[in-house]
C-alpha cells in the first residue's frame, strides 16, 4: 500500500508537464515584469518575496498530486526547462535582452542616479550597502554603478580608490630603486672627489 502510493499520481503525467512549465513561464514573465530589483536581493524584503514564491506556487506544480513520482516528474521538468532556457538564451543573445532586460545606471560620477532609484523601487541606503559590499567607502568613490540584467549590482571605482596592483608595486619599486641607486652614485661620487 505504501508503495502504491509513492509512485501512483493522482493526476496524468501530462497535465503534471504541463502545470510545472506553465508556471515556471509565469513565474519568469512575473520577475521580468517585476524588474532587477528581486533578484539583486539588496535587502531582506526580496528575499522574503523570494522564499514565498516558492510556496505560493507550489500546488499550481504539483495539483492535488502527493505521490513521489508526481513530485520527481515535476523537479525533472522545471530542471530541464530551465536548463534549455539557459541554452536558448547564450546560443541568442537578443533573448537575454528580452528575457531579463538591459543594465541599468544607478550611479555615475560619484553621483546617484535617483531617477534610476525610483524607477527600480530601490532605497538609497539599500544601494550604498551594495556598493560597500563592492570595495566602495563612499558613493564620491565610485566612478560608476550599474544593475545587470541578471540583479548583480557593477561597481567601478575611481582609479585613486582602487587597490594596488602588482605592476603599481613593480612601478614603485622601480622608481624607489632608481632613487636608490642616484643617490648611491652621488655618493660614491663624492667619496671619491673627496679622497683624491
Amino acid at each position: 500500500m505504501i508503495w502504491h502510493d509513492l509512485w501512483n499520481m493522482q493526476i496524468p503525467a501530462s497535465e503534471k508537464v504541463l502545470r510545472t512549465v506553465l508556471v515556471y513561464i509565469g513565474l519568469a514573465v512575473l520577475l521580468r515584469v517585476a524588474g532587477k530589483r528581486d533578484l539583486a536581493q539588496l535587502n531582506s524584503f526580496d528575499l522574503v518575496v523570494m522564499l514565498l514564491l516558492s510556496n505560493v506556487v507550489q500546488n499550481a506544480v504539483i495539483g492535488s498530486d502527493n505521490s513521489l513520482a508526481g513530485g520527481l516528474l515535476g523537479a525533472v521538468v522545471l530542471v530541464a526547462l530551465n536548463s534549455l532556457m539557459v541554452r536558448l538564451v547564450n546560443c541568442f543573445p537578443r533573448l537575454v535582452r528580452i528575457f531579463e532586460g538591459r543594465s541599468t545606471a544607478l550611479i555615475r560620477d560619484g553621483q546617484v542616479i535617483s531617477k534610476s532609484l525610483h524607477r527600480l523601487g530601490l532605497r538609497r541606503a539599500d544601494v550604498v550597502a551594495a556598493c560597500r559590499r563592492q570595495g566602495a567607502d563612499d558613493i564620491g568613490e565610485i566612478t560608476d554603478a550599474t544593475l545587470s540584467p541578471g540583479g548583480a549590482l557593477v561597481v567601478t571605482l575611481d582609479k585613486k580608490y582602487r587597490d594596488a596592483t602588482i605592476d603599481d608595486v613593480r612601478r614603485e619599486n622601480d622608481l624607489l630603486l632608481t632613487r636608490i641607486r642616484a643617490e648611491l652614485a652621488a655618493l660614491e661620487a663624492r667619496i671619491t672627489t673627496q679622497g683624491s
